[in-house]
């Protein structure tokens, strides 16, 4: 059975999609037992998906990219979920945050901060949440104030993907203190990360995405120039929100990955499975709990995609990225539960991939904005 068939998948994404399943083949799935047992960031991986082109290639090709859009994207975030979620993760981290500065930072900016990515040379990373704070993007309380020619950071960021292993990050700060402009107090902003007052430690050990390292920043003092504000102050609200609509429908596909990784597991285990001297897909019940996974995940796919071109088209974005994320995501969770169930007793031991799997669920229903959160945005969206 394929899954993750090219159906949905526009022509200009299948090449690229094929050139990641072989490398997920390769590289992600021969590998995932073990980093998942270590917790070990995946270098090695890493090197191997830049050395294949398959890493930082959403930069535009004007500064070293590839200029993937958001089709192309999508497509690789399914091959590569699919193979392992923590390593996964790392690969599409690597350049994170860059769309931001190249959808709205200066020329100069572009130059100096993207292109070393896209060539290799360095990683990225985007700072948003803090300990207390993580879908409310107007509550956060990290600082940036003006002092001279410097922007002067203060504050905590936490959930900081390559807060550690990055040259810079994209940082989300406090600029205003208008209570009537709540959205409009925000801005963003680039930070090397060997910045004098930036201290980056990783967060301890996580149940699931195990490959994948975040961090806990704090920021004492840490003076930036001025010119790496990105774009206009008080816009960063704002920035987030677009880029999350782009970023949402990503992770929907990172749900789909998982959520095929799941079927294929319990498919696997059940065709090869006797009790009561029957195979179990015998059992009517089994048969209708893999029907159910499958017409699940078939319309979570299908969402996932209309939702790739509604947002790449600007047509109710939020809304549409919103539903993606929420569907493809919680469709994962009910299918690697449902494959828990008929593994038995055997899904609890950490060898079998349907245990990585079924931990590795629980994280995308929460970043990019809780999934309760989405709901939110859903029905304020919907035009009713």
């Amino acid at each position: 059975m394929e899954l993750l068939d090219t159906a949905v998948v526009p022509e200009r994404a299948h090449d690229l999609k094929r050139e990641a399943r072989d490398f997920a083949e390769e590289h992600i799935a021969p590998n995932a037992a073990e980093y998942y047992e270590s917790g070990e960031y995946p270098w090695e991986i890493l090197d191997a998906g830049m050395e294949a082109g398959l890493v930082a290639r959403n930069i535009g090709e004007e500064y070293g990219g590839g200029g993937w859009d958001l089709h192309q994207t999508l497509a690789v975030a399914e091959e590569f979920y699919r193979a392992d979620a923590g390593i996964a993760l790392t690969l599409q981290l690597a350049s994170f945050g860059t769309d931001i500065v190249e959808e709205y930072g200066s020329d100069e900016q572009r130059e100096r901060w993207l292109r070393p990515v896209a060539e290799h040379e360095q990683i990225s990373g985007l700072g948003v949440s803090e300990p207390e704070t993580g879908s409310d993007l107007a509550g956060m309380e990290t600082t940036a104030e003006k002092d001279g020619d410097e922007w002067v950071l203060n504050g905590e960021k936490y959930w900081v993907g390559n807060g550690v292993e990055a040259d810079w990050i994209t940082l989300y700060a406090k600029t205003g203190d208008d209570p009537n402009n709540r959205y409009g107090n925000f801005s963003m902003f680039i930070v090397p990360t060997d910045t004098d007052g930036y201290d980056a430690e990783h967060i301890p050990e996580k149940m699931g995405f195990r490959a994948s390292k975040q961090a806990h920043i704090e920021l004492n003092d840490a003076r930036i120039p001025e010119e790496n504000l990105v774009g206009t102050e008080g816009a960063g609200f704002y920035m987030l929100a677009e880029f999350f609509n782009q970023g949402r429908v990503i992770v929907g596909g990172h749900g789909i990955g998982l959520a095929a990784a799941a079927i294929e597991e319990a498919a696997d285990f059940a065709h090869g499975r006797t009790a009561f001297d029957r195979k179990i897909t015998e059992f009517q019940a089994v048969q209708h709990i893999l029907s159910d996974m499958v017409t699940e995940f078939q319309a979570a796919r299908t969402l996932n995609w209309q939702a790739a071109n509604r947002v790449a088209d600007g047509d109710a974005a939020g809304h549409w990225a919103a539903m993606a994320k929420v569907k493809s995501t919680e469709t994962a969770t009910a299918c690697a539960e449902r494959g828990m169930q008929l593994h038995g007793g055997r899904s609890v031991l950490t060898e079998n991939r349907i245990a990585r799997v079924y931990r590795d669920v629980r994280v995308p229903v929460i970043y990019e904005g809780a999934n309760e959160i989405q709901r939110n945005l859903i029905y304020k969206q919907a035009q009713w």
